[in-house]
C-alpha cells in the first residue's frame, strides 16, 4: 500500500512539477525576450507618460502592444498581475517530489558506501544544507559586489566558481544520479528564493510608493531585473540536472562532477546566445553566434569524451553461460530486492521463468548501464557483470 501510494505521489508530483516549470521557465523567456526587443515609443504620449519602451507584437489572431515604464505608470492601473505563483509552485512541487523519491528512500539513494559511510539521517541533512548553504553564499555575493563597478561580471564569476565547487562536493559525497538532482535543485532554490526575497518584495515597496503618492526608489527594480537575469542564465543548467538522472552515462562517469559542470556552462552559453539575439536584430549588440558555437563545442566535446569504449569479444572458449552459473550471482546480488520478500519496480529474479522474462531488463540495468544494484549496495564485481552479459548473450537459457 505505502509503495503504491509513493508511487501515485510521485507521479501526480512530477507531473505538478512539469506544468508549473513550463509556466515559470515560459514567463521568464518571454520577458527577457520583450526587455531585449523593446525600442523606444513612437507616440508622443507614450513618451510624456514617462514609457521608456513597446512593442508591437501579433498572436493567435490579435495585435498587442506592451509598453513599458521603467520606474512607475503615472498611475497604477486597478488590475495588476503579479509573476510568482510559478516560481512558488515550481519549488515546492520540486521539494515535494524531492522529498518523496530521494529523502523518502535515503538510505538507497542519497546513501553511497563507497564514497561516504553515513546514516540517511546525515545524508538527508547533507543534502538540505546544499540547497541552504549555497542560497546563503550566492546572496552574499551579490548584496557585496552586485552594485560595484564591473559587478555583474564579478558575480557571475563567483557563482561559476561556486557552482564548481559545489558540483564536485556533491559528486564526492552523493551517488552521482541524487549529486546532479541536488546540484540542480541547490540552483533552482536560489532561482525561486530571488523572486521570494528581492523581486516580488522589491516590486511590492514600488506599489506601496506609488499608492503613497510617494516617488519609488528606482533601486528595487535594479536589484529585482539583476536578480531576474541571474535566474535567465541558470535554467538551462538546471534543466540538464533535472533530466540527467534519465541518463546514466552522464553521472554515472567516474569524473561526473566535471560533466556537469561542462553541461551546465554549455547550458548557459547557448542560453547567451538567445538573450542577445534580440538586441542583436535591433542594432545593439555584435551577433552572439560565438555564444552557440561555444555550447556546441562543449556539448560535442563531452560527447566524444563520454563516448563508450569498443566492448571486448567474448573468447569463444568461455563458453557459453548456463542458469545454472548465473543464478548464484542473481541470488547473491539481485535476490535481496527481486526475491520472494521483495520485489522492486514488480520485477522478480528468484525463479528460472522470472529471470528468463526479465533478462533483457537485467542485461540494461546490471551491464549496459550498471545502475544495478543500487549505488552498487550488494557488491557486484565487474567479473559477475561480464557473466550475466554472456548469459543473456547466450539467449538467456533457463532449465
Amino acid at each position: 500500500m505505502e509503495s503504491d501510494l509513493l508511487s501515485w505521489a510521485n507521479l501526480l508530483l512530477r507531473w505538478a512539477h512539469v506544468i508549473t516549470a513550463i509556466a515559470w521557465i515560459g514567463a521568464s523567456f518571454y520577458f527577457v525576450f520583450l526587455d531585449s526587443s523593446l525600442t523606444p515609443p513612437v507616440d508622443e504620449d507614450l513618451r510624456r507618460q514617462g514609457a521608456s519602451g513597446e512593442l508591437w507584437a501579433v498572436h493567435g489572431g490579435g495585435f498587442y502592444h506592451p509598453v513599458k515604464f521603467n520606474v512607475a505608470p503615472p498611475k497604477l492601473p486597478e488590475h495588476l498581475h503579479w509573476f510568482f505563483w510559478e516560481s512558488y509552485s515550481t519549488w515546492l512541487t520540486g521539494f515535494g517530489l524531492f522529498t518523496v523519491s530521494y529523502v523518502w528512500h535515503a538510505g538507497t539513494y542519497l546513501v553511497d558506501k563507497s564514497l561516504m559511510d553515513w546514516s540517511p539521517a546525515a545524508a538527508v541533512l547533507a543534502a538540505l544544507s546544499f540547497l541552504v548553504v549555497f542560497w546563503l553564499a550566492y546572496d552574499a555575493i551579490c548584496r557585496a559586489f552586485g552594485q560595484r563597478r564591473h559587478g555583474d561580471a564579478v558575480v557571475g564569476g563567483l557563482v561559476l566558481l561556486l557552482v564548481c565547487a559545489a558540483s564536485w562536493l556533491a559528486c564526492q559525497w552523493f551517488p552521482g544520479r541524487a549529486a546532479f538532482l541536488l546540484v540542480g535543485a541547490m540552483v533552482a532554490t536560489a532561482m525561486s528564493a530571488n523572486v521570494f526575497f528581492w523581486i516580488i518584495p522589491g516590486q511590492k515597496k514600488v506599489v506601496a510608493a506609488i499608492k503613497a503618492g510617494q516617488p519609488p526608489d528606482p533601486v528595487h527594480g535594479v536589484r529585482g531585473k539583476q536578480r531576474s537575469v541571474h535566474n535567465t542564465y541558470f535554467t538551462l543548467p538546471v534543466l540538464f540536472s533535472m533530466i540527467s538522472n534519465h541518463y546514466s552515462f552522464t553521472w554515472s562517469h567516474p569524473h561526473n562532477w566535471l560533466v556537469l559542470i561542462l553541461m551546465m556552462v554549455a547550458g548557459a552559453a547557448t542560453r547567451q546566445f538567445f538573450v542577445l539575439r534580440h538586441g542583436w536584430k535591433l542594432g545593439r549588440n555584435r551577433h552572439p553566434l560565438p555564444y552557440a558555437v561555444a555550447g556546441v563545442v562543449v556539448i560535442v566535446a563531452v560527447v566524444v569524451w563520454l563516448r563508450p569504449a569498443p566492448a571486448a569479444a567474448v573468447s569463444a572458449a568461455s563458453g557459453p553461460v548456463t542458469y545454472s552459473q548465473v543464478q548464484p550471482v542473481l541470488a547473491q546480488r539481485c535476490y535481496p530486492c527481486h526475491g520472494e520478500q521483495l520485489q522492486m519496480k514488480n520485477v522478480r529474479l528468484d525463479s528460472p521463468a522470472m529471470a528468463k522474462q526479465h533478462a533483457a531488463q537485467v542485461h540494461q540495468q546490471v551491464v549496459v548501464t550498471k545502475l544495478m544494484p543500487m549505488n552498487n549496495a550488494t557488491g557486484m564485481t565487474d567479473a559477475e557483470r561480464a557473466l550475466v552479459a554472456r548469459w543473456f548473450g547466450a539467449g538467456a537459457p533457463v532449465p
